[in-house]
């Protein structure tokens, strides 16, 4: 069995290199799987896609040939059309317990911008959700990624790596927005989108005293229904240059595959305005405000997610301790789930050669109870006792290296040779 995983390294991948390789929306996703399935077929796959984060994980059983780096690098090439020398450097595949314990720091939110960040829980069960949907996944994803979840909820109950503040939205805004305003009560808050992320900001900037809320998005409806839930007002995107205007805070999360916000749009949204600052903070991925923006003059401050950068950095030396026990717990649970998958993988082989030499064995038994009647039942007894042991003597030296090749990596080397020594059918 292999599970891997290959991903844009967001440590030293820009965000706009980041932007270019993300999957957004449920029909690119959906030409995606189907892309995948085409050009490995048999390989079960999931596409988890942040603002923040691409990567792909893959699983095969022995029979099917795990992916390699290069095959990987140059589906996302041709998929987005980004040449592979501008982003093979910053591409990192990892293997077996590798690929496990980084989808479970991932879940966990260990290898998050913001230590303890509850939005990726939900984004990963949204990333299976979709490969479900597209028969992409299977059995071995389908482990992997429960067992993701159940290692972030233990991390979230045995840690304090979630007190405080947690989300990128809130850190952006308590640490940023506080930097530019005193106080929030007497500002209009425009958001972008009406998805997760830009509920999430509206619940973290409501309970900062936020009073006038306006939420535009490509559903009315959808903006309305949000916008209703924290006492503001909803519109269609059509009304977004004109609220632009009226804003003092701009929260832009609508994951649209390109700049909602142009320059000449906030340009003329700040026409006689120049002397009041605003705040703009981007979390779309790719981005939804084009960065130009900020040039317009010195009183607009716009952030984006690579922005947060060296606030969650102290947020992250804060927990250190927090960090520490979180990571002992999923390496245990990694260790764990490898245990698991390589029982799977091993168990039919060692049954079922146990079977066969057994069978060999009783074959044999019964050819020395017809030569030797003249022996009694005691006599008897002790021979199939011998030959038992010396069965069990004969299989031990390959069930016990299965065993350590099994603790030490996936034991497809070994399976394999002990199929092909003792013809073994599955």
């Amino acid at each position: 069995m292999n599970l891997q995983v290959i991903y844009c390294n967001h440590q030293t991948a820009s965000l706009g290199l980041r932007e270019r390789l993300a999957f957004t929306g449920e029909e690119q996703l959906a030409a995606a799987y189907s892309q995948l399935r085409a050009q490995f077929p048999g390989s079960e796959a999931v596409v988890l896609s942040t603002c923040n984060r691409v990567e792909v994980y893959t699983a095969q059983n022995t029979e099917v040939s795990a992916p390699t780096h290069d095959q990987l690098a140059e589906f996302l090439s041709d998929f987005h059309g980004v040449p592979l020398e501008e982003f093979l450097g910053d591409l990192l595949l990892q293997s077996g317990p590798a690929a496990v314990g980084h989808l479970f720091r991932v879940c966990s939110s260990v290898d998050s911008m913001v230590l303890g960040e509850p939005q990726i829980v939900s984004q990963v069960k949204e990333a299976y959700r979709q490969a479900e949907e597209n028969s992409a996944c299977g059995p071995l994803t389908n482990a992997l990624f429960q067992g993701a979840i159940r290692v972030s909820k233990r991390v979230r109950s045995e840690t304090r790596l979630a007190e405080g503040r947690v989300s990128i939205a809130s850190v952006a805004v308590g640490e940023f927005a506080k930097g530019i305003f005193d106080r929030f009560d007497d500002k209009t808050v425009l958001v972008i989108g009406a998805g997760e992320m830009a509920e999430e900001t509206l619940q973290y900037l409501k309970s900062d005293g936020v009073r006038d809320v306006v939420v535009v998005n490509r559903s009315r409806e959808r903006a309305e229904e949000l916008a209703a839930q924290w006492g503001g007002h909803g519109f269609g995107m059509e009304h977004l240059p004109a609220k632009l205007a009226e804003a003092d805070v701009v929260v832009a999360a609508t994951g649209a595959d390109r700049p909602v916000v142009g320059v000449e749009m906030f340009v003329d949204a700040r026409t006689g305005q120049a002397d009041r600052p605003v705040f703009v903070l981007d979390l779309g991925a790719p981005r939804d405000v084009d960065p130009g923006v900020a040039d317009i003059d010195e009183n607009v401050f716009l952030y984006d997610v690579d922005d947060l950068q060296e606030t969650c950095q102290r947020n992250r030396e804060r927990r250190s301790a927090s960090i520490e026990r979180a990571l002992a717990i999923i390496d245990d649970e990694s260790e764990r789930f490898m245990q698991e998958v390589y029982h799977r993988a091993t168990g039919p082989i060692v049954k079922r050669l146990r079977e066969q030499w057994s069978e060999v064995s009783q074959a044999e038994m019964q050819r020395l109870r017809s030569k030797l009647s003249h022996l009694d039942d005691g006599d008897m007894n002790q021979v199939e006792q011998t030959l038992t042991r010396m069965v069990n003597k004969l299989l031990h030296p390959p069930l016990e290296a299965l065993r350590d090749e099994a603790r030490d990596g996936t034991p497809h080397g070994l399976l394999d040779a002990l199929r092909r020594l003792f013809h073994i059918r599955d």
